[in-house]
Parts: structure tokens; sequence; C-alpha cells
């Protein structure tokens, strides 16, 4: 392969890095972490953080702490190689599987936790409001409680939705 071809595949990589790192970038990972994940998923073999320093031109510490988001996340995981006494790290396999499972958890959280706020809150309205003593106050108690237990009711069906997806591998 000729330094022009070299070079042409090299921009290739670095476009496809980029405009994948988009979509990942829309389950909620940052640009440099999108951009680690590609790196590491288009990288035929494990890689050091070294090795993604020089790929994409970032310092080691950002490559560590990219690392270490990503292992959160399920994303990457740590691989041991004979006679390599650095640390090692490649990508999940299966980006479908793995990117709709993370995803699907975070919102399954992320609602959760935002049902508990809201029933929290109307058990606060409905002792405060207990001694309205104008109808017109008790009228916007009464509509506001109705569509606080909407809310719940959305949030409950949202969480169940989410908890029939199983992403097919």
């Amino acid at each position: 392969m000729g330094g022009n071809d070299h070079h042409n595949l090299e921009d290739i990589q670095m476009k496809v890095i980029h405009e994948f790192s988009k979509t990942l970038e829309m389950f909620g990972l940052s640009m440099a972490d999108s951009r680690l994940f590609v790196t590491l998923y288009l990288h035929p073999s494990p890689m050091t953080l070294d090795e993604m320093s020089s790929a994409l031109g970032k310092s080691k510490t950002a490559m560590s702490t990219g690392i270490r988001n990503l292992s959160d996340q399920g994303l990457v995981e740590r691989v041991w190689k004979k006679g390599v006494r650095k640390d090692l790290y490649t990508s999940t396999a299966n980006l479908y599987k793995t990117f709709m499972t993370s995803y699907i958890q975070k919102w399954q959280t992320a609602v959760a936790e935002q049902e508990k706020e809201l029933s929290a809150v109307e058990g606060q309205m409905k002792e405060n409001f207990k001694g309205c003593v104008k109808q017109m106050e008790k009228d916007e108690a009464v509509l506001l409680q109705e569509r606080m237990q909407e809310m719940i009711h959305f949030h409950t069906r949202l969480l169940k939705a989410l908890q029939s997806l199983q992403p097919a591998p």
C-alpha cells in the first residue's frame, strides 16, 4: 500500500470515528468518550492507554478517565495478554445489545426516580392542601392532584414499557 493509500485510509477511519461518535452521543456519551469507544472498536487488538492517547491526540489522563467512564457503563473491558505489563482495553463486541441495554437501564433508573419524586410531591401536596378554605384554591388543588396522578401514571406506564424491552443479540 502506497503512502497516499495509507493517508486516504487514515482519513476515512477518522471520518468513520467522527460520524459513528455522533450516534453514540445520542446514548448520553460525551464526544470524547464516544470517539474513544469507536477507536477501540475499530482497532484490531486491545490497546494500552498510551496507544489510545497517541491515536486520539489526547493525554493519557484523559484516556484513563474515558476508559473508566466506558467501563462503568459496560462498554469496554480490561484484558490480559501474556508478556504485556500495561493494562489493555477492548470494546464490547455486540454494539446493539450493549448500547441498548445500557440506555434502557439508564432510562429505567431515571423514570423510576422521577416517579418516586412525583409521588412524594403528591403526598406533600395532599397534606398541605387539606386545609384549603377558598373554593378556588380547592379547585386548583384538585386539578393539580389529577394532573400529578396522570404524570405518575405516565411514569408507571413508561417504566413498564422500558422493562419489556429486551435487545436481541
